[in-house]
């Protein structure tokens, strides 16, 4: 097993070649609603476009991964590490199982898991942080699976569906992270 393999997915480098594919799961109502803090609406190819070329040049600060199946190396998701703070030893964390067929079934875990031993091992990094929103119910429990621990919440910081909704902050730290765990 590689430094990028776990039990179920593989993680590679974020290509260009990959944008179709993220534009499909970007442009999905119910994907979105669990991703953007902002207004839920259709990114447009030229917005992907810039993404892309900005996280292309953002090669110390960010580091972006696409998530292929190791069983038939299907494109289903990306992650990555970003607004990273040499000084401080943190970083931002982001994931997205765009692949519905996938979601709740230990893939984005197993990614969460392959990434976090790159932050800790390769980046040297000593604190991996995220915002969830109080709803996805689902990454949440991802997430604590691995080892985040809740550390705030922003409360009724997300109107959506004619609601507030709080955004909960989490963490790991490495001290906190176990490799083997399940």
């Amino acid at each position: 097993m590689s430094l990028y393999e776990g039990k179920f997915v593989r993680l590679t480098q974020f290509r260009h070649d990959d944008l179709p594919v993220f534009m499909q799961w970007f442009r999905d109502y119910e994907t979105q609603r669990l991703l953007v803090p902002g207004v839920a609406f259709p990114i447009t190819d030229e917005a992907e476009e810039v993404f892309y070329q900005q996280a292309v040049k953002e090669s110390e600060s960010a580091y972006y991964f696409s998530i292929h199946t190791l069983e038939s190396d299907l494109l289903i998701g990306n992650c990555s590490l970003f607004a990273i703070n040499q000084r401080n030893r943190s970083a931002d964390f982001g994931i997205v199982v765009g692949e519905k067929a996938y979601w709740g079934r230990g893939y984005g875990s197993d990614a969460t898991r392959i990434l976090l031993g790159f932050a800790f091992q390769e980046v040297n990094l000593n604190r991996v942080q995220l915002e969830v929103f109080d709803y996805n119910a689902r990454a949440i429990r991802s997430y604590e699976k691995v080892g985040f621990a809740r550390e705030g919440v922003r409360r009724q910081a997300l109107f959506r569906e004619g609601a507030y909704h709080d955004i909960i902050l989490m963490a790991i730290l490495r001290d906190d992270w176990h490799p083997d765990l399940d």
